[in-house]
C-alpha cells in the first residue's frame, strides 16, 4: 500500500457498547472498500477482525485489532476496540493513538452504559468522533431518540446530517442532508441507487437541513449572511462547516444504517473521509525533553522520531509492538531509545496490520500506526525517540482491577509455567494485575471483571499450555485516608559493620478528588535529607501504598509531603531511607482514620413493567440505591448504583426473578464506603 500525503491520512477507532454492531461494521467497511472479499458474521465465528479463538468463542471482541484500506482518496487505519467494559483498557490506548473515532450506537437502544464511558474516554483524550445510529432495521429503531441520547446523555451537539427513510421493516436508506440526495438500497444490494428525495419527504429533509445549517453557521460570517437572508448554503461550504465543528469538537456528524444489510455503510466511509482530521489536524504531540522542559512535536516527517507504544502482544510471529509514529521516521534495522526506560533498541521488521495478518514495511512516517517486531524490553506507554533527541510522552491511563481471585495449577512445573506466562500477559494487559499473597502464597489474579479472568484463564490454556483453575472471585477492596497525621521515623541499626541510619519527618493526607497513587512534596531545606535519597523515599512511599493500610488492601493514594529528616555521612543510604519511609507510612495508615473502600458499579436493566418490583426490590436487598427508573421502549429502564460485591452470579438471578425477560449492563462508577458493620465483618475474615 503506496503511503499518501498526511492529509489523506485517517486513523480512526470503532468504539461502543457491547453487542452495538462495531465488528459487523469494520467488516462492511473492509468489504465495501475491497480489502476483503467475503464478509464474516459475529454469530458464526469467521469475522476477519475478532480473530483470537476466545474472541470467536465468546462472540465479542476481546483485543482491539487494526487494519487499513483505501476509501475516497484516503488511506484509513481502523482500529476495532471492545465494546465490554471488562476490556476498557484495549479502548484507553487505541484512542491515546488515534486522531478520531466512530461511535457507533443501536438504533433500538441508544446509547447505553459502555457507550458512555468510551464517549467519557474519547473526551479525555479530546478525540473528534462521528456517530453512526446502527440497526435502524431493527424493531423498535428510532432515529431521533438517539440523536436526543447524544444530547442529553453525552452532553454532546449532534449534528444529523443525513435522515433515514423509513425505519424497522421499512428501512431502506438515507436522504443526505448536506447534498438532498436521497440514498436508497434495493433488497440484498451492496451499492445504493442515488436519486432525489422522495416528494414526501421533501418538506421534513428541508427542516433538518436547514437546522444543521443553523448549527454551523456560527463558525462563517458568510454562511451565517446566507442563513439570515433565507439563501441557500452550498454542499461544499456546509460539508467544510461540519468537518470544521468536527475537528473543532464543537459538534458530532450523525449518521445511520444498518451494518448487517450493508446499509448507509459507503456514506459512513465518505464522511470518515470528509470528516474526520488527518494527523495535521490535531495538535503537536507534547513531552518532556531531556532537560525536563516541554518539547512539541509536529506531525513531520522531519522531525525527530518519536513514537507511543499503545500494546504489546505475543503472536505467532512473535512478539508484536504497537506504535504511532508522531513524528520522524521509523525505519526497519534502525536504533531507537525507548526514552521511558533509558534503553536502546533496535527495530526488526515493521509491519502493518490486518487483524491477524500483516504487510511488511520498509519505513514508516508521522501519522502511521504500525507494528514492530524485535523490540525486548519494551511496555505499553513507553515512549520511542531519536537517540539524539529523546522526548517522553504521557504514559496510559490504566484502570484499577476491581475483582481478584487465587489461580492454581497441578504442580510446581505448571506452577512456574504459569509464572512466565502470566508475566508475558500482564506485560500485554497493563489492567491485568499479578501478586502473590503473602499469607498463603498462592497466585493472584487481579482484572476489571469475571469475564477478564475467564477469558485470561481460557489464554493460558490455548496459547500457553497451561491448564489452571481459577477460585472463588472477590472484591478488590480499597482503603482510604481520612485525616492529617505527622510521623517523624528515625532507622537506626547497628550490626558492627557500617550502620543504617535515617530520619524523615513525614505529613500524610487524604489525596483530593481525583488524584490517585503518591501526591509526593519535598519541603526540605538546608540539605537535611540530601537530594540523592529524595527517590528513595518516594520509592518506599509508593510500595507502602501498593502493600496497603492496616486492613492489608492498597490505599487509593495519599498526599505526603516531606518536611524535615536528618542522615549520617557514612551510615545513610538510600535503602535506609526507602525503609524509613515505608515504616513511617504503616505507621501513618493506621493513624490516619483508614476506611475501606468497595468498588461500586452502575448498573442498566431494562424489565418489563409486570417484574420491575421484583428487580427494584432486589436491588435494594443488594444495598444498591436507585438512580433513575423510566419507561423506554424495550420495557423499564432501571438505573441504579450496586456494590460489586453483592452483584456476583447476579445473571441468573435476574433470570429467575423476570423469566429470562429482562437484561443488565454493568460498568464500574466508583469507590464507595462499605458499611461500618460489613467492613469490621471483612476485617474480621
Amino acid at each position: 500500500m503506496t503511503r499518501r500525503s498526511l492529509q489523506h491520512i485517517r486513523n480512526i477507532g470503532i468504539m461502543a457498547h457491547v453487542d452495538a454492531g462495531k465488528t459487523t461494521l469494520t467488516e462492511r467497511i473492509l468489504f465495501n472498500a475491497g480489502r476483503i472479499h467475503k464478509i464474516g458474521d459475529v454469530h458464526t465465528g469467521n469475522t476477519e477482525m475478532d480473530s483470537r479463538a476466545a474472541e470467536k468463542a465468546h462472540g465479542i471482541t476481546i483485543s482491539a485489532a487494526a487494519t487499513s484500506c483505501d476509501c475516497a482518496g484516503c488511506e484509513i487505519t481502523i482500529v476495532d476496540t471492545p465494546g465490554h467494559v471488562d476490556f476498557t483498557i484495549e479502548v484507553e490506548r487505541s484512542l491515546r493513538v488515534l486522531d478520531g473515532a466512530v461511535a457507533v450506537f443501536s438504533a433500538v437502544s441508544g446509547v447505553e452504559p459502555q457507550s458512555e464511558t468510551v464517549w467519557h474516554q474519547a473526551n479525555r483524550h479530546g478525540t473528534p468522533r462521528i456517530c453512526f445510529i446502527n440497526k435502524m432495521d431493527s424493531l423498535g429503531a428510532d432515529f431521533a431518540r438517539c440523536v436526543d441520547d447524544i444530547r442529553t446523555r453525552l452532553g454532546a451537539e449532534p449534528l444529523a446530517v443525513q435522515v433515514p427513510i423509513g425505519a424497522e421493516d421499512s428501512y431502506r436508506g438515507v436522504i443526505d442532508l448536506i447534498a438532498m440526495r436521497a440514498l436508497v438500497w434495493p433488497s440484498e444490494a451492496h451499492e445504493p441507487v442515488d436519486g432525489p428525495v422522495p416528494a414526501e419527504l421533501v418538506d421534513a429533509a428541508q427542516a433538518a437541513r436547514l437546522a444543521l445549517i443553523e448549527q454551523v453557521a456560527a463558525q462563517d460570517d458568510a454562511i451565517l449572511a446566507l442563513y439570515l437572508d433565507g439563501q441557500d448554503v452550498p454542499a461544499a461550504r456546509l460539508r467544510a462547516l461540519v468537518r470544521q465543528a468536527c475537528i473543532g469538537q464543537l459538534g458530532v456528524p450523525v449518521l445511520c444504517g444498518s451494518a448487517y444489510h450493508n446499509i448507509g455503510v459507503q456514506p459512513l466511509m465518505d464522511a470518515v473521509a470528509a470528516y474526520c482530521p488527518s494527523p495535521l489536524d490535531r495538535p503537536a504531540v507534547q513531552g518532556l525533553g531531556a532537560d525536563g522542559t516541554q518539547v512539541d512535536r509536529p506531525a513531520d516527517d522531519a522531525a525527530p522520531l518519536t513514537a507511543l507504544v499503545a500494546k504489546t502482544r505475543v503472536t505467532r510471529f512473535g512478539t508484536l509492538t504497537t506504535v504511532r509514529v508522531y513524528s520522524g521516521r521509523l525505519e526497519k534495522g534502525m536504533a531507537v531509545l525507548n526514552a521511558t526506560t533509558g534503553t536502546r533498541e533496535r527495530v526488526g521488521r515493521i509491519l502493518r496490520m490486518h487483524a491477524d495478518d500483516h504487510i511488511d514495511l520498509t519505513q514508516a512516517g508521522a501519522g502511521d500506526v504500525v507494528a514492530i517486531m524485535g523490540l525486548k524490553s519494551v511496555r505499553a506507554g513507553d515512549t520511542l525517540s531519536d537517540p539524539a533527541a529523546p522526548v517522553v510522552l504521557d504514559g496510559l491511563v490504566c484502570p484499577d482491577p476491581v475483582i481478584e481471585a487465587v489461580v492454581e495449577v497441578a504442580d510446581a512445573a505448571a506452577q512456574e509455567k504459569m509464572g512466565r506466562a502470566l508475566a508475558d500477559m500482564a506485560r500485554e494487559d497493563p489492567s491485568l494485575r499479578v501478586s502473590t499473597d503473602a499469607e498463603t502464597g498462592q497466585t493472584l489474579l487481579a482484572g476489571m471483571g469475571e469475564l477478564h479472568l475467564q477469558i485470561c484463564l481460557e489464554e493460558l490454556a490455548e496459547t500457553h499450555g497451561v491448564t489452571a483453575r481459577l477460585g472463588q472471585p472477590r472484591v478488590a477492596y480499597r482503603e482510604a485516608l481520612t485525616r492529617r497525621v505527622e510521623v517523624d521515623r528515625t532507622l537506626r541499626k547497628q550490626t558492627g559493620g557500617p550502620g543504617q541510619y535515617a530520619r524523615v519527618k513525614l505529613v500524610f493526607e487524604p489525596v483530593d478528588e481525583g488524584e490517585s497513587g503518591l501526591v509526593f512534596e519535598n519541603r526540605i531545606a538546608g540539605g537535611a535529607v540530601p537530594a540523592e535519597f529524595i527517590p528513595a523515599v518516594i520509592a518506599g512511599l509508593t510500595a507502602a501504598i501498593g502493600t496497603g493500610g492496616p486492613h492489608g488492601w492498597p490505599l487509593t493514594g495519599a498526599r505526603v509531603t516531606l518536611i524535615d529528616g536528618a542522615f549520617h555521612p557514612n551510615d545513610s543510604s538510600a535503602t535506609a531511607f526507602e525503609r524509613a519511609a515505608r515504616e513511617a507510612a504503616a505507621e501513618a495508615f493506621a493513624q490516619a482514620g483508614p476506611i475501606l473502600l468497595e468498588p461500586v458499579m452502575r448498573v442498566e436493566i431494562t424489565v418489563p413493567a409486570d417484574h420491575l418490583g421484583a428487580v427494584i426490590g432486589d436491588l435494594g436487598s443488594r444495598r444498591g440505591t436507585i438512580a433513575a427508573s423510566d419507561p423506554g421502549p424495550a420495557g423499564h429502564l432501571v438505573t441504579a448504583h450496586v456494590p460489586l460485591a453483592r452483584m456476583f452470579g447476579y445473571v441468573g438471578d435476574l433470570r429467575s426473578l423476570t423469566r429470562g425477560r429482562a437484561s443488565f449492563a454493568m460498568v464500574f462508577d466508583h469507590y464507595g464506603q462499605v458499611p461500618k458493620a460489613e467492613a469490621e465483618a471483612l476485617a474480621a475474615g
